[in-house]
C-alpha cells in the first residue's frame, strides 16, 4: 500500500500550544515511559483525537512514533485519514493470526509518523487484545519505535483499555470538560489502577477558552484589565499608579503642566 496521506484539520494558536504543552509534560514522564495506553470515560470525548494528535506531535519532535488503533468495537480512525473505504489489513488481521505484526504497520506523509488500523471489528475484541499474540507483538514493536500511542475504547463502557493497560507503560485520561461526573471519572481512574497501570495525567478536553486569564490579552496580560496597558493598574491604565491620585492616568506632559500652574 502507499505511504498513507494524513488529513490534518485546522488548529488555531491555542490548540497547536496545547498539544505541544501535552507533549512537553508526557516527555517528563521519563524515558522509560514508551508504551502509553489513552482512554476515556465514555464515547465522544476525544480520546482519538488526542491519540493522533499526541503522536503526530511526537514524531514532529524527531521521535520514531507508532500510533495503534485499538478501538477495535468503534473505531474512527480510518476515516479519518483519509483511507476509508480501501481495504486495509489492520491489528485485527494480525491478532487473529491472519498475518503477521509487520504486515500491519503503515507509512505516513509525515516523517517518523507510522499507523496500525483496527481493521474489521471482531467478535471477540476483548480475548484478541488480552492474547499472547498482542503481548508479544507490543515486545516487538518497543525494539522498533521511540513511543506507542494506543488508541482504546472508552473504559466506562467496556473493558477493553484495562485489558490493554496491562501490557502499558503508562495510560492517559481524556476528560471531555462538563460531561463526566467526578465520580465516574473516579471510577473509570480506580479501574486503571486496578490494571496496575500508572495513570500519566488527565487530559481535559474540549474546555472553553473564554475565560483564559493570563495570555497576551487575558486579565493579567500586556493588554488584560490589569496588565501594563489595562484599565486599573497597568503603566498607562486610566486608574494607573501615581504619587497623586487624582493625575491617576495622565501623561507626564499633562502632569508637568499642572506642576507649573501650581
Amino acid at each position: 500500500m502507499d505511504v498513507i496521506k494524513i488529513k490534518q484539520p485546522d488548529q488555531d494558536y491555542f490548540t497547536r500550544e496545547a498539544y505541544k504543552t501535552l507533549r512537553a509534560n508526557f516527555l517528563f514522564s521519563g524515558p522509560e515511559k514508551k508504551v502509553i495506553d489513552v482512554t476515556s470515560c465514555s464515547e465522544n470525548e476525544g480520546k482519538s483525537t488526542v491519540s493522533m494528535q499526541l503522536a503526530i506531535s511526537l514524531a514532529q519532535s524527531g521521535k520514531r512514533t507508532l500510533l495503534i488503533d485499538a478501538d477495535m468495537r468503534k473505531s474512527v480512525l480510518v476515516g479519518r485519514t483519509g483511507v476509508s473505504g480501501k481495504q486495509i489489513k489492520g491489528l485485527a488481521h494480525a491478532l487473529s493470526g491472519q498475518c503477521d505484526g509487520v504486515d500491519v504497520v503503515y507509512a505516513t506523509d509525515i516523517p517518523n509518523f507510522f499507523m496500525i488500523y483496527s481493521g474489521p471489528f471482531p467478535p471477540n475484541p476483548t480475548e484478541l487484545l488480552g492474547g499472547k499474540i498482542f503481548h508479544s507483538m507490543l515486545d516487538s514493536l518497543r525494539k522498533v519505535f521511540d513511543y506507542i500511542i494506543i488508541d482504546t475504547p472508552p473504559l466506562g463502557s467496556v473493558i477493553d483499555s484495562a485489558v490493554i493497560a496491562g501490557h502499558c507503560d503508562g495510560s492517559i485520561l481524556v476528560i471531555a470538560a462538563e460531561e463526566v461526573s467526578r465520580r465516574f471519572a473516579m471510577d473509570v481512574k480506580d479501574q486503571l489502577e486496578r490494571a496496575n497501570c500508572p495513570i500519566l495525567g488527565c487530559v481535559l478536553n474540549k474546555a472553553s477558552q473564554e475565560n483564559e486569564r493570563y495570555g497576551r490579552y487575558g486579565r493579567y496580560g500586556r493588554y488584560g484589565k490589569y496588565g501594563r496597558y489595562g484599565k486599573y493598574y497597568g503603566h498607562y491604565g486610566y486608574y494607573a499608579a501615581s504619587d497623586d491620585s487624582k493625575d491617576s492616568g495622565k501623561t507626564k506632559g499633562e502632569k508637568a503642566k499642572k506642576r507649573k500652574k501650581k
